[in-house]
């Protein structure tokens, strides 16, 4: 399994982002617990357990698709996940 971490992700984007994901998207807390955040209900309970000060401060992502890997490492890298996004 390919995973990367994110750190520092403002929510508004990344929720955003995972909107635009085609595949699965898995958050892998630093305690072993999964959730797949193409859920709305899992997004709110895997982001709530990690949001510090209104900032994702670090996750383990999984993606299916490749896609979507690229994406969300591109959103880790630069705040953004789309190169026309503000």
């Amino acid at each position: 399994m390919k995973t990367f971490y994110m750190n520092n992700i403002d929510v508004a984007v990344l929720m955003k982002a995972l909107d635009e994901c085609k595949g699965d998207v898995i958050l892998i807390t630093d305690e072993g617990d999964r959730f797949n955040l193409k859920s709305k209900l899992s997004q709110i309970t895997g982001i709530m357990k990690l949001i510090e000060g209104g900032i994702v401060c670090h996750a383990k992502i999984y993606c299916t698709d490749p896609d979507d890997e690229s994406m969300l490492f591109r959103l880790n890298l630069f705040g953004k996940f789309d190169e026309s996004d503000d």
